[in-house]
């Protein structure tokens, strides 16, 4: 039974909220470990857009300024899929068993070296 008068919600097609996340590899890139734009282009191709790789359109754009990735989206695109894409392609690199990734603010990623010796202090 509908109701005379009562209309539906229209949704207003404002602009869409972007987030803008940054993926910092200066430690392992500076020691030559890894090569950053192997990383833009790794994230480049696995990066899903309506479940397929390699359509990032209009909405997502990937940017590399020296060891920084920037990676600019519209808004229902997850923080935690880019650490999931970077661990992916540290175990393609087999570099997880050295490098993990860090979140030090609410819009980045850092690429960081396990803290191996600080264990050594502690046992002994």
């Amino acid at each position: 039974m509908v109701v005379k008068g009562l209309k539906k919600k229209q949704v207003k097609g404002g602009k869409k909220q972007q987030l803008k996340f940054v993926v910092d590899c200066t430690q392992p890139a500076d020691d030559n470990i890894i090569e950053p734009k192997d990383f833009e282009k790794f994230l480049t191709n696995r990066i899903k857009v309506d479940g397929k790789t390699g359509n990032l359109g209009e909405k997502i754009s990937i940017s590399r300024d020296k060891s920084k990735i920037t990676v600019n989206a519209e808004a229902p695109f997850s923080k935690r899929y880019l650490k999931y894409l970077g661990k992916k392609y540290l175990k393609s690199q087999q570099l997880r068993d050295f490098l993990r990734i860090v979140a030090p603010s609410k819009t980045s990623y850092e690429m960081r070296y396990f803290n191996i010796n600080d264990d050594k202090d502690e046992e002994e």
